[in-house]
């Protein structure tokens, strides 16, 4: 075949669906790299079968419905070779450009299907999830099999918008759905699949909410309240701890903590690539460089798996071998559990907010800020590519202080 390049569509039984079934794949090999694709039917809706099923649609003698998918599925591997063919140099990107605008071309839930099983395949399982969120929201919304580009209009956005919050959606999930969609039809626009002219999303046109930024951080006082709180079990302990050591290590998020190896740490410094980053910013990645304080080198003594290896994890929170998909379901049920834990001990101690994982961060950033720590040394420390992001962290300053700064507008008062 030209290009050596080989195809063939098969039962993709490594991952397999809620009903039993398992998606059909178009699997493309060149130069010993191999990449999957989804093959979707002419209604739009992705192919799957159990494995029985799957065999009786390859059989030669198929009869009635197993036939017509059996004439479907050689039909789409012809179309790719086809699509193959006429590429002068192959290539993954261009290969994709020429098939998959042919899959449900102008429907939004058959490029979101695409998307999905496209970040599952590169190991993207969070943003998978979040993807599939956002594609559930808008399907349900949109109570239909398909949705053309074409029928995502300024007022279908301010419509849906409405629909979620009414349902009880924040604008923070209002958002991240809306930026998702905004995503999937940026890229239809560049394969040809949606048509800019129409686009509904700009200044001008549907502007996507902002999530409201609710106050996250702790002042300086509350961190010592945690600090000093005598932990009543093991549960209790290890949850403060890896809160102390989010906030005393740049505010490094579970995930990163989880991925942590020994061979991250040298000469008294932790040194990692956030997870969060490494494949959005692979031109640009800049690595977190955390001083390794004694209490974070402590908590490392308490809870660290012993015998050390420079290959093995700092915590036992992941082990070797995971999929993508048992990795994020370990790091979301560690955090689960500090949380847990970390809002108890916020209770026991006296503090009146909602403390979380995430507040170790918020912290982290805001008492360096307070303390007159300059925002471009904190963006450095955070692994941030630019200030303005770092700027959404910061949290305005604590009541008192505000109190304190208005006692000056009455000052005269006081000499009386």
């Amino acid at each position: 075949m030209k290009n050596k390049v080989s195809t063939s569509v098969i039962l993709d039984s490594r991952r397999q669906l809620k009903d039993g079934t398992y998606p059909v794949k178009l699997r493309v090999t060149f130069q010993r790299k191999q990449k999957y694709y989804p093959v979707i039917n002419d209604k739009g809706e992705p192919f799957a079968f159990t494995e029985s099923d799957y065999d009786k649609v390859r059989d030669p003698k198929a009869r009635g419905s197993y036939k017509e998918d059996a004439l479907s599925l050689n039909s789409i591997e012809k179309r790719a070779t086809d699509a193959i063919e006429k590429l002068p140099v192959f290539s993954f990107e261009t290969f994709e450009k020429r098939f998959l605008s042919g899959n449900s071309k102008h429907d939004v839930f058959g490029a979101f299907r695409r998307q999905i099983d496209l970040l599952k395949d590169e190991g993207r399982a969070g943003t998978a999830s979040s993807y599939e969120c956002a594609y559930r929201s808008l399907s349900d919304f949109a109570s239909s099999k398909t949705l053309l580009f074409s029928d995502v209009s300024v007022d279908f956005l301010k419509k849906y918008e409405k629909w979620m919050v009414e349902s009880g959606k924040s604008l923070t999930t209002v958002g991240m759905y809306l930026r998702a969609l905004r995503a999937i039809y940026n890229d239809a626009i560049a394969s040809g699949d949606a048509y800019s002219e129409l686009y509904p999303f700009g200044k001008r046109e549907y502007q996507i909410p902002a999530g409201q930024n609710i106050k996250k951080a702790l002042v300086i006082d509350d961190i010592e309240k945690i600090f000093s709180y005598e932990p009543a079990h093991d549960g209790e302990a290890k949850a403060r701890d890896l809160f102390i050591f989010s906030y005393l290590c740049n505010g490094i998020n579970i995930k990163d903590i989880a991925r942590l190896k020994y061979s991250n740490i040298n000469g008294g410094q932790i040194t990692f690539i956030r997870a969060k980053t490494e494949r959005t910013s692979r031109q640009n990645l800049k690595p977190v460089v955390v001083v390794l304080t004694d209490e974070a080198q402590k908590i490392i003594d308490r809870w660290g798996i012993k015998p050390k290896s420079s290959d093995g994890y700092v915590f036992p929170i992941l082990t070797k071998g995971l999929t993508p998909e048992e990795e994020l379901a370990k790091v979301r049920y560690a955090t689960k559990a500090i949380n847990k834990y970390i809002k108890r001990i916020a209770l026991a101690v006296g503090i009146d907010s909602n403390v979380s994982t995430y507040t170790a961060r918020h912290s982290y950033s805001t008492i360096l800020k307070r303390s007159g720590v300059s925002i471009e040394y904190i963006s450095e420390s955070l692994g941030h590519n630019n200030l303005k992001t770092t700027e959404s962290y910061l949290d305005s300053f604590e009541d008192d202080v505000k109190r304190q700064y208005a006692a000056h507008l009455t000052a005269f008062t006081k000499k009386k």
